[in-house]
């Protein structure tokens, strides 16, 4: 049976105005992004096979084109909606992180570098430049590696630290094949990094490392 037909309350839109959106299954979030079904599916009913399909909603509107596309009912259009609101999340956090100091919402951090990094399948590793107040200025990606290796030169952190102004930097990088613990080549390259930057009168904060689920914090480890 087609949305138009269900019950009003029951109808994801009129569900959202009602309730507001946290009411919502991801199904039904998913359903408004879809707008419509296919033949024998409702836009609800869609929803509902492809998150069956990629496992998770994460991953669903992670998916690349090629994957996404396989998928009846899916075409450029629809992975055009996805990267459009996996951008916007992206900016959004970013935007927030611009506006408060960083120490005062360390999840917000742990969001925006899960939005940027856990779906990459390569090794990438950022760097986050904060001003005096801690407040984010700029997310630049400093290296992008093979599927489980990148390399992270001391002296280009410490230039474009110095370049862009930077009273403090957290970087960041990803572990594409899943294990979100710090390895030892991890723990070293954070020492080196923090030695060279005091130096220069400039914070390490924090290192993280990111997988699609998790974003662990080398400071809090204790390991800075």
């Amino acid at each position: 049976m087609s949305i138009k037909h269900w019950p009003e309350g029951e109808r994801p839109r009129e569900k959202l105005l009602a309730l507001g959106a946290a009411h919502l299954s991801d199904a039904e979030l998913l359903a408004i992004l879809l707008r419509v079904g296919i033949q024998g599916m409702s836009a609800v009913d869609l929803a509902r096979h492809l998150l069956s399909e990629f496992g998770s909603l994460h991953a669903l509107m992670s998916a690349d084109a090629a994957a996404l596309c396989r998928h009846k009912g899916m075409g450029p259009a629809a992975f055009a909606q996805f990267a459009t609101v996996r951008e916007i999340g992206r900016r959004l956090l970013a935007a927030e992180m611009a506006a408060t100091p960083l120490f005062d919402n360390p999840s917000a951090v742990a969001d925006y570098l899960r939005l940027r990094l856990g779906a990459e399948s390569v090794e990438v590793c950022l760097v986050l430049l904060l001003n005096q107040q801690h407040h984010l200025q700029h997310t630049l990606e400093l290296t992008r590696g093979t599927v489980n290796e990148s390399t992270v030169y001391v002296r280009e952190v410490v230039t474009l630290a110095l370049k862009h102004r930077a009273a403090a930097l957290i970087l960041a990088h990803n572990h594409p094949g899943g294990g979100s613990e710090p390895s030892a080549a991890d723990i070293a390259l954070t020492a080196r990094l923090k030695a060279a930057l005091d130096l220069v009168d400039v914070r390490l904060l924090d290192h993280f490392v990111v997988t699609a689920h998790t974003a662990v914090s080398m400071a809090e480890r204790g390991l800075l």
